[in-house]
């Protein structure tokens, strides 16, 4: 089990740094609509490049963040129900519903989708918008984030199991939830660091 322990950090790791740099397109996304406004407003000329190119960044702060997600444990849940039962039963549905939900439908889109991303790389696919980008990066992120989401999904199957095998406490995959007085503390460490 400590291997793959091992193999379930690797797997945050890595979700945690790709989490981390997806969290820049949505400054380069908000960069770029102002840009397109100001352009379009000001000198009365646009591009459906521009616009494009929102929505794939749009799509990669999506897919890309999808797997973080579910690192930090904050999807969306209604715990209605499920949070008035004890710790342990939590996990075990938890457990349930990685296994019998979410990978097999995780699969299926990377299954289903990697064809079709592939033929419009093959095929040098182009929007059919006047000026607008090659389609297959787009694509290609739908693979590539249900990819991610589902090598997340078997580090928290490990972990939960790992947990009931009474091998880690429930904090390696309880919500990391910040407090507001860490986030000050963290932004006046970070300005003295400059």
């Amino acid at each position: 089990m400590s291997a793959l322990l091992s193999l379930s950090r690797m797997i945050d790791a890595l979700n945690q740094a790709l989490g981390k740099l997806v969290s820049y397109a949505l400054l380069l996304a908000v960069i770029i609509c102002t840009g397109n406004a100001l352009v379009r407003y000001a000198f009365n000329i646009s591009s459906n490049a521009w616009l494009e190119l929102q929505w794939y960044l749009y799509g990669a702060m999506f897919l890309g963040a999808a797997s973080y997600t579910l690192k930090r444990d904050e999807h969306v849940r209604i715990d209605v129900i499920v949070g008035r039962f004890s710790k342990r039963t939590q996990v075990i549905i938890d457990l349930l519903g990685f296994l019998f939900f979410m990978m097999p439908i995780c699969l299926l889109i990377v299954y289903y989708s990697w064809p079709y991303a592939l033929l419009s790389f093959e095929s040098k696919e182009l929007s059919t918008n006047a000026g607008g980008l090659i389609v297959w990066p787009a694509k290609m992120l739908i693979p590539f984030g249900f990819a991610l989401l589902s090598l997340q999904g078997v580090s928290e199957i490990i972990k939960r199991a790992a947990y009931l095998m009474g091998l880690i406490d429930s904090s390696a995959f309880d919500k990391q939830q910040v407090k507001p007085e860490d986030e000050v503390a963290a932004i006046k460490a970070a300005n003295n660091l400059k």
